[in-house]
């Protein structure tokens, strides 16, 4: 439900004319004028012309400091020179070959040094894509029919993933899926470890998806020891495990999720950092999984290979990206850089909270943060969540009316938040924080005078 904020709205259409006018020739020839669920936004999204490090410049040459970075796929901030080189060089010599080229091998070699259990990878185009195939493949491995996965867990928009995600739960997240192929995703409550143990145990499930940093990016936490939990019963009841690290990936540390909890997966699903902002992301883990991609004799190829194509699967052109990226992650440093800029933001931002008497926490993860505006919880100078975040939260902290009034106030004060938080970049500097904090108080001050807070 949307939140009247009459002053908020003026200004907003004040500062962004242009983008309100693209919206309106938008609507004509795009569903919703959108093309991306995430991007719609009352009474207009902003449109952007171009970006470069922490900031990008919106069509009517306002800057602002963001907070997306492409949905979490660009570490190292818009632009990267060493990113934009290779980019650049690869132009050159071609865009697409239809055939198999040296990047794709080197890409693949920097997978497997980084990522644990990384024996073979395969490359796909998206996120989606990259579930999609994980999922297909731990059926064809166990011979089961089932996946299951946790409430507010989001794993792609593909038939099989749509289950769960949104709540409530038990209502269907999206239509043009049918029954039939619902019922082959269970989605289980979090932190159950009794539900977990039931649901394995009828030997049916073929594997077991999971965000490991939980819910939302994080906006959910899991509990580490819930997550080992998980680990130990998906192998005792022959389940594969799958982690989604298509935020995770490269984000939490060179070896994702599992080098950050100790826990080893079967199969990772990456995207985002592993493409180098470029569309493309990749399934990685153990070769007796993988192998039932491989073509072997004409009876195997016939009923036991799964099928898989993708016209642009590793092109050149996003390899040479994701090389150049995965090249300046692998010592650690980018990441160490948000991390600590993310420590600070967040500390920063619960200073104001506190200042301006708004009810709420800000809470992190690595360089991934939450503002939960209206949750009674004492915020914590590590970041820790509250344990008041739930999944009944979820919908709020990602579509709530204060968050979007809050959004729209922090784009004013040019900042740009992914909805309730955001994604730090190893190209923002600590000045960046000190002005988001200070945008940050004075949105809170607006949207309280306004009767939104």
């Amino acid at each position: 439900m949307r939140m009247e904020t009459p002053a908020l709205d003026r200004d907003y259409a004040a500062a962004f004319p242009r983008s309100r006018q693209l919206y309106l020739e938008a609507q004509s020839l795009l569903p919703s004028g959108i093309t991306h669920d995430a991007r719609w936004m009352e009474p207009f999204p902003v449109f952007v012309e171009r970006a470069q490090g922490a900031y990008k410049w919106t069509v009517e040459g306002r800057r602002l400091i963001d907070y997306w970075m492409a949905h979490g796929a660009l570490l190292l901030g818009h632009g990267h020179p060493a990113v934009t080189a290779a980019v650049a060089e690869q132009l050159e010599r071609g865009t697409h070959y239809g055939a198999s080229h040296r990047l794709e091998l080197e890409w693949a070699r920097l997978i497997r040094e980084l990522v644990p259990g990384a024996e073979r990878v395969r490359f796909v185009n998206s996120g989606t894509e990259a579930t999609q195939l994980a999922m297909r493949l731990a059926r064809a491995y166990t011979g089961r029919p089932r996946v299951a996965k946790f409430t507010g867990h989001f794993h792609g928009w593909h038939d099989e993933a749509v289950s769960g995600y949104k709540g409530p739960y038990g209502v269907t997240a999206t239509t043009g899926v049918p029954q039939e192929v619902l019922s082959t995703t269970v989605a289980l409550p979090v932190g159950d470890g009794d539900a977990l143990k039931h649901a394995l145990s009828r030997g049916d499930v073929a594997a077991l998806i999971v965000e490991p940093s939980g819910g939302g990016w994080g906006a959910v936490p899991m509990d580490r020891d819930f997550l080992h939990l998980v680990r130990e019963e998906t192998g005792r009841n022959g389940t594969l495990l799958i982690f989604d690290e298509v935020i995770t990936g490269f984000r939490l540390a060179p070896g994702g999720a599992q080098e950050y909890y100790g826990v080893r997966a079967d199969l990772v699903c990456l995207g985002k950092i592993v493409a180098g902002g470029l569309p493309g992301a990749a399934v990685a883990g153990r070769a007796d999984i993988l192998a039932y991609l491989e073509y072997r004799d004409p009876e195997w190829n016939r009923t036991k290979k799964i099928a898989h194509q993708g016209t642009f699967n590793a092109n050149p052109v996003t390899a040479a990206a994701a090389v150049a990226t995965l090249r300046q992650l692998r010592n650690g440093e980018p990441i160490h850089r948000a991390d600590a800029l993310c420590r600070a933001l967040g500390q920063g931002l619960n200073r104001a909270l506190a200042a301006t008497g708004v009810r709420g926490c800000v809470y992190w993860q690595s360089s991934m943060f939450h503002i939960a505006l209206g949750l009674d919880a004492e915020p914590s100078p590590a970041g820790v969540p509250p344990r008041g975040v739930d999944p009944g939260v979820l919908e709020r902290l990602s579509k709530g009316a204060e968050t979007l009034a809050l959004r729209k106030a922090m784009l004013v004060e040019g900042v740009d938040l992914m909805r309730s938080g955001g994604f730090l970049s190893s190209a923002h500097t600590e000045q960046d924080v000190e002005d988001t904090v200070a945008a940050f108080q004075r949105a809170l001050g607006r949207l309280r005078r306004e009767g939104v807070l």
